[in-house]
């Protein structure tokens, strides 16, 4: 008698991990596939209920990441990371831990961030911004992290604050300054073009 074939997006739901996961596992010889007359992928019953058995579902564990460009915003970070709080609240989310960061978002060596990622205890990040995690790049980061069964989760999708948009823009401004210019001259180049800049406020955002 031919034994239950399970979906393997069941049994991805259950151990709560992704579909990409499964595939590893499957790649790397740890789970067999059994494929349908319509080509669809399908594990035991017996394996499925030994995978159940030896592997725990990893527990959820939400990060709050909040940021902001510079110190002036302070409030601002505050009552972003208060939002936050308040959103997993009422999504019912378990909070492992909220971070606070003032930096850049095209800093790509901003310290908590950095620790958070090398460390990785955690299955969900929670930003109101893509932008909030990092200016450039995002698509990069989600991708990898799905792969640790690690998901982001964006509250909002409208676009970023002006004020911090600006701060960032300075930012690479003064970094291609520098590379250009040198150390001595970067600051008198950079503020030399903002002036330009600021000349009609529009060319800014």
């Amino acid at each position: 008698m031919m034994s239950k074939l399970i979906k393997i997006s069941k049994l991805a739901k259950d151990l709560g991990v992704t579909l990409v996961t499964i595939y590893n596992w499957k790649n790397k010889g740890k789970i067999n596939f059994i494929k349908s007359d319509t080509g669809r992928n399908f594990v035991t019953y017996e394996d499925y209920c030994q995978l159940i058995g030896i592997i725990e579902k990893k527990e959820e564990r939400v990060v709050i990441y909040s940021r902001v460009s510079n110190s002036v915003n302070k409030t601002n970070l505050d009552s972003q990371a208060e939002r936050l709080k308040n959103y997993c609240i009422v999504k019912g989310y378990k909070i492992h831990k909220i971070i606070k960061e003032v930096g850049s978002g095209i800093n790509d060596n901003r310290p908590q961030l950095k620790n958070l990622l090398e460390n990785q205890d955690f299955t969900k990040i929670v930003v109101e911004h893509k932008d909030r995690l990092t200016r450039f790049g995002f698509n990069y980061l989600e991708t990898l992290l799905k792969f640790n069964n690690i998901e982001i989760e964006v509250v909002n999708e409208a676009e970023d604050d002006k004020n911090d948009l600006i701060q960032d823009f300075i930012s690479i401004i003064t970094s291609y300054c520098s590379k250009i210019y040198g150390s001595r001259r970067t600051k008198r180049k950079t503020e030399k073009l903002l002036e330009e800049l600021n000349k009609d406020n529009d060319k800014i955002i």
